[in-house]
């Protein structure tokens, strides 16, 4: 299973779990390797390619800095390395989805602070958003019809508003917060829950009314966020067995409608009472899940 990582991921000089743990993640494979990963340097996005989702000014503004304003509206502040870092890190994206779409196999990226991010500005920690550019790249390429899973604690805001006018793409979005929440159309599904029990209970829900849904790809927004011991979306109640089985449960049913999945690492953050190697290890569950036999 080839997973997209090159050191540029992690080139940026703001020092956030955004702009570091796929550096952490990375580091853990080559220690402690996931039998049957092979990690891939991607290429680095176009400018053309990024403008498929996102307006020329804002391109323009991430590439030089200027405006400032705009420049910075991610978050994450900036720096010259930037283009580099969001360039590598998105366009890792685009490799994952073109090797699970084009060789029917799962793939991954691991690339993070992509889903809030806007056609004309950065938010949520995100510069681009590389689910949207990812699934537009397909669609030119070829693809008929592509399905977005977000899990990520926050509502993936920045997709729906790129694509709810995108026929081809589905968005199921089961979060746990209601920060960046929209109001869902007939192209997103929106669940946000608030109650550890009804958790897995609102990712089925999800999956199942795409039942019978032809798809030829599946992009996986695979945030660790909803977790009990993160600060930024924890949810009580949502522990690490019950997100070993979250991914379990969405590959599981990708793999049974025949559709190949290309995951994100989405959010997740360390603090008081979630240590680097411990969201290191939660992320770790996507990747072996992506193994389904």
């Amino acid at each position: 299973m080839k997973i997209y990582y090159c050191p540029e991921y992690v080139a940026s000089e703001h020092d956030f779990d955004t702009t570091r743990k796929p550096g952490w993640v990375a580091a853990s494979l080559a220690a402690s390797p996931i039998a049957g990963v092979e990690v891939v340097r991607p290429e680095a996005l176009t400018s053309a390619q990024i403008e498929l989702a996102h307006d020329r000014a804002y391109v323009d503004a991430v590439r030089t800095g200027e405006p400032h304003g705009l420049a910075r509206s991610s978050g994450l502040g900036w720096c010259e390395q930037a283009w580099t870092m969001v360039g590598h890190s998105n366009g890792g994206v685009v490799a994952a989805v073109r090797e699970a779409w084009r060789n029917r196999v799962n793939s991954g990226s691991l690339s993070c602070g992509l889903h809030h991010a806007r056609r004309e500005s950065g938010s949520g920690f995100c510069t681009f958003n590389g689910l949207a550019i990812a699934a537009l790249v397909a669609l030119a390429e070829g693809a008929r019809a592509v399905l977005i899973v977000d899990v990520d604690a926050h509502c993936g805001g920045g997709t729906h508003a790129i694509l709810r006018d995108e026929a081809r793409v589905a968005l199921v979005d089961v979060s746990v917060s209601m920060a960046d929440s929209y109001e869902p159309g007939p192209t997103a599904s929106l669940r946000v829950v608030r109650d550890a029990r009804r958790y897995l209970g609102a990712i089925r829900e999800g999956m199942a009314a795409l039942r019978g849904r032809k798809f030829d790809v599946c992009i996986y927004n695979s945030g660790m966020d909803p977790h009990e011991d993160c600060a930024l979306g924890g949810l009580d109640g949502v522990t690490a067995a019950m997100l070993a089985e979250r991914e379990a449960l969405v590959f599981g049913w990708c793999h049974e409608q025949g559709i190949p999945m290309a995951f994100t690492l989405a959010g997740g953050y360390t603090g008081a009472r979630l240590a680097q190697e411990e969201l290191v290890g939660l992320h770790r569950l996507t990747i072996r899940a992506a193994d389904v036999k």
